[in-house]
């Protein structure tokens, strides 16, 4: 495997016995996992819903094509003035 394989192994071994060895290891491990799935499942449920559900694949071919091509550049639209 090589060298990268034996520096993953020992960083897996220090993080494994480190977590192994403390008070508070197992639940600080749950905590970080409950986190890990409050982050990535229901915050994406909620806030962050895929924008292109329910489209075809020719909808949603011409919204992103739309997209790439349209012009958001601020600079267009909005001129500020300094005294």
């Amino acid at each position: 495997m090589g060298k990268t394989g034996n520096k993953a192994a020992a960083v897996w071994r220090f993080y494994r016995d480190g977590f192994r060895d403390m008070t508070w290891g197992r639940p600080l491990v749950w905590l970080i996992l409950l986190k890990l799935f409050i982050l990535f499942a229901v915050l994406r449920v909620f806030f962050f819903r895929p924008e292109y559900a329910g489209m075809t694949e020719q909808q949603k071919s011409e919204a992103v094509g739309d997209r790439l091509t349209r012009n958001d550049n601020p600079e267009d639209t909005l001129t500020i003035l300094i005294p």
